[in-house]
């Protein structure tokens, strides 16, 4: 079984960073939606391809926390690390 290592909450951080430094950034445009502003941000900032920026926030929209927090968890006790996709 692969470790489970530290908790997500360093990601959730980094992620709410993002969208707050997108959002100071595009401040005339103060309706955008958060999760637009933070598949761009992954991209120019944080070296995403924008289709796996896509898929990660098209993921989170569709499954949510809970079925996602499931499926880390099946993902660590059968020793997956990156899946088929290849992300």
């Amino acid at each position: 079984m692969a470790q489970l290592g530290p908790d997500v909450s360093g990601f959730v951080r980094e992620y709410a960073a993002l969208i707050r430094e997108r959002r100071e950034a595009d401040r005339d445009r103060p309706n955008r939606c958060a999760a637009h502003m933070l598949q761009e941000a992954l991209v120019q900032q944080a070296e995403w391809t924008p289709e796996a920026a896509d898929h990660l926030v098209d993921l989170a929209q569709r499954y949510g926390a809970f079925m996602l927090r499931n499926a880390l968890a099946v993902a660590l006790a059968l020793g997956i690390e990156d899946g088929e996709l290849g992300y």
